[in-house]
């Protein structure tokens, strides 16, 4: 197989399991987020908006994980900073 063809081909895959990754792990981290949550206010009803404003922030970190995640994958795939190592 030809290196170039190896380098567009990997660079096709590799996005894709970066945003499968991080939409796995996102999404495993809310669920557990969200369960701690209703678990601490269920236990202490009072304490309720203190934890749910601290879950809403932890929820917004953990999906910016992923939104980065989609970033870095786009560059991989638009914008590919290492073609040029390639090219002739």
């Amino acid at each position: 197989m030809d290196n170039a063809l190896a380098f567009y081909a990997i660079s096709i895959i590799v996005p894709g399991l970066t945003i499968a990754l991080a939409v796995i792990g996102g999404a495993a981290a809310q669920g557990k987020a969200a369960a701690a949550a209703f678990e601490a206010m269920a236990r202490q009803p009072e304490a309720q908006g203190g934890i749910n404003s601290s879950l809403i922030l932890s929820l917004a970190l953990i999906e910016s994980l992923a939104i980065y995640a989609l970033a870095v994958a786009l560059i991989i795939l638009f914008a590919n900073p290492f073609i040029s190592y390639i090219l002739p």
